[in-house]
């Protein structure tokens, strides 16, 4: 029993020496990141006044490349056609763990009276369209900047390496390219050295600023998108009887699909989404037309769902169709494939507590799941995982009142990017000490 008091005693003044330790990198990072506020803001200013869309980032990477090398990264840029790879390797031996940002814009053109605000143009599916960050991607890129200036200050207290991915791309690349995390993986972006965790965030213009929210398992949807093709028989309008009419069929397929989330989903288990965006028949008002063309998007948060709601999708279309005499192709997915941004549920509950410190334990909430889709699905498919969202709305405010997501009058509040900063800084610093 003597011989355990001093082995207890010495574990003892180890643990209280460590946490010490860890509570003075604590203190040094944030007074970092109060110091780095104001570059953060300007980094985010000049990427929302001159954004660029998925795979054509080339100013937007440019000065992230030039950044991370200044501060004496590795730095491979390139990758997944315009993304850059930072590699920070800390003092001591430790896991490798990756931060993300997404870089590109979105084809909306901005409505905000900022100073700011951007002006470019770019061309989109053959068409001009103006180019703004409506999704926040320009704060995700200065945090993640600023996070990197950070952690290098106090690099010979880190443990293991932290690698920076900047990915193109994320709302999908033009049409006929490959692009965004998908691509990047395919090149090795987890790989040399092997990514042993990924965390990112996400900026929300409807959650207040200074909050932080997460939800364990499935927190964003998987999505296919469909392609429906009925066959019938053309006729003139005046001869219905003489057709067998491909929109009526698709008229019915449709209020028969509403049936798949409302009467077959188990709804107090996971939520979902079957959605017609898109309808097209015929060219004259006295014409029955021979087929009819439907778009549409499924979103689900398991695969088990994901599956129920594509093989009910196919018995509906088919079987409505052949019960009126027309034919019905169904291609799931048509164009593309998110997997369900899925937060590894151990992981998750292991960094809570550093979500609650960073942000203090009221602002830090449980988040419903979002039907929206993000590619960070793709980093969460081979490595663990979190995808969490940082409050972007003005104190105060009606979240139900607050400009959405892709919008022309999306804002963020930049006083809301420091936590970012600091989140990101302290996980890495959290989970390294598990």
């Amino acid at each position: 029993m003597r011989k355990l008091i001093p082995a207890f005693c010495y574990f003892i003044f180890c643990t209280q020496f460590l946490f010490a330790q860890t509570k003075d990198l604590y203190a040094k990072m944030d007074l970092a990141a109060d110091k780095i506020e104001s570059k953060t803001i300007a980094w985010r200013r000049d990427f929302h006044e001159h954004p660029e869309l998925g795979n054509h980032e080339t100013r937007t990477a440019k000065i992230i490349a030039d950044h991370l090398r200044s501060l004496g990264m590795e730095v491979k840029e390139g990758v997944g056609k315009t993304g850059v790879v930072g590699i920070l390797k800390g003092g001591k031996p430790g896991p490798v763990i990756a931060l993300r940002s997404d870089m590109d814009g979105l084809p909306v053109t901005e409505r905000v009276n900022v100073p700011f605000a951007s002006k470019a143009k770019s061309t989109y599916n053959g068409q001009e369209v103006g180019v703004m960050h409506a999704c926040g991607h320009d704060t995700h890129m200065a945090i993640l900047m600023s996070v990197a200036e950070v952690l290098t200050s106090v690099k010979k207290d880190l443990k293991g390496t932290v690698k920076f991915i900047f990915q193109p791309a994320e709302e999908g690349a033009p049409v006929g390219e490959e692009g965004g995390a998908e691509l990047m993986i395919k090149e090795g972006v987890l790989e040399n050295p092997k990514v042993d965790v990924i965390f990112g965030l996400h900026i929300n213009s409807q959650t207040e600023v200074g909050k932080i929210t997460y939800r364990p398992g499935g927190i964003m949807a998987g999505v296919n998108d469909m392609k429906i093709i009925i066959k019938g028989k053309s006729a003139h309008g005046a001869y219905p009887w003489s057709s067998v009419d491909p929109i009526v069929v698709a008229a019915q397929v449709i209020n028969n699909l509403q049936t798949v989330i409302s009467r077959n989903l188990n709804i107090t288990e996971n939520p979902g989404v079957v959605t017609i965006g898109s309808i097209h028949g015929g060219n004259r008002s006295n014409i029955i037309p021979e087929q009819v063309e439907m778009l549409g998007t499924l979103r689900s948060f398991t695969l088990d769902d994901e599956k129920l709601i594509i093989d009910r999708v196919k018995q509906i279309v088919t079987k409505t169709a052949e019960a009126s005499g027309a034919t019905a192709e169904v291609i799931i997915p048509y164009s593309s494939h998110y997997p369900v941004t899925y937060n590894n549920p151990e992981l998750v509950a292991k960094m809570i507590p550093t979500f609650q410190s960073v942000a203090g334990k009221d602002n830090v909430m449980l988040k419903a799941p979002v039907a929206g889709a993000e590619d960070f699905s793709f980093f969460e498919q081979k490595v663990p995982g979190i995808f969490f969202f940082l409050g972007g709305m003005p104190k105060g405010e009606d979240p139900l009142k607050a400009p959405s997501h892709h919008t022309p009058d999306f804002y963020v509040d930049e006083s809301g990017l420091k936590l970012g900063v600091k989140a990101f800084c302290h996980l890495v610093v959290d989970y390294s000490n598990l």
